[in-house]
């Protein structure tokens, strides 16, 4: 089974609603994939995701309530295949664990989905007002919805 982890710095905004999103797509279209999200930072360890990004998923019929903020850890290497940053400072943040190329070569910005080799960021919303999460969730499903279109295809050339 394929894994992705979803990294921000947090892991109370962005990347626990790309989790989310990334879960709901692959139940539509019966994909089995493990999908997790955490942070690089430990200042939200245990806490539920940002109340606007919980309320903005649940705009959308994705609830992520449940999920728990969690740090970014060596480990993780090992447990996922694909590692999606949400930025720069993320992404910098990420391969500095690495321990190896075949560790680096799992991790991409997650708006290189949509993108290619841009290595955009995605905003971070915390500070941006409500609309920001809206437009966090649209960069997001974009990015996602090519993830599942990848998942799609490998599955279909098995």
């Amino acid at each position: 089974m394929k894994s992705i982890l979803m990294v921000c710095l947090g892991n109370i905004c962005r990347s626990p609603l790309a989790e989310g999103i990334l879960k709901d797509k692959c139940k539509q279209h019966g994909i089995s994939v493990k999908v997790d999200s955490a942070g690089t930072s430990n200042f939200h360890v245990g806490e539920m995701p940002d109340k606007r990004s919980m309320e903005n998923a649940l705009m959308h019929n994705i609830d992520i309530s449940a999920l728990r903020g969690r740090q970014f850890k060596v480990k993780d290497f090992d447990v996922f295949d694909m590692i999606y940053v949400m930025d720069e400072s993320n992404y910098q943040n990420v391969i500095a664990l690495a321990r190896n190329q075949n560790d680096i070569d799992k991790v991409d910005y997650i708006l290189n989905q949509i993108q290619p080799n841009i290595n955009a960021s995605v905003p971070d919303p915390y500070y941006g007002g409500e609309h920001g999460f809206e437009n966090v969730f649209q960069l997001l499903n974009k990015s996602c919805n090519a993830i599942v279109e990848k998942l799609l295809s490998n599955t279909n050339q098995q």
